[in-house]
């Protein structure tokens, strides 16, 4: 098998939410530009979204892309964003 190759050389960075909570049958599945949410109960789904707009709102502020990010300063942003229990 050969690799697939490709002109765009571009870096791709992209966030990716997992919940596995999720009892009730439902696939949920939101996608954005820069990340994707895959799984978890309604509740989980919903904080991981939220998380994310919010921490990809506070980037924006700061004028920077995520992959012009520090992943510490990402998983401060995480950390901040995320809903209060």
């Amino acid at each position: 098998m050969r690799p697939v190759e490709s002109k765009d050389t571009r870096i791709r960075t992209h966030i990716l939410g997992l919940g596995l909570d999720n009892d009730d049958g439902h696939k949920r599945i939101t996608r954005a530009e820069k990340f994707s949410v895959v799984g978890g109960s309604e509740d989980t789904h919903g904080k991981m979204t939220e998380t994310l707009i919010k921490t990809f709102e506070d980037l924006k502020k700061r004028g920077r892309e995520l992959e012009e990010s520090d992943p510490s300063e990402i998983a401060e942003l995480l950390h901040k964003n995320r809903p209060a229990e």
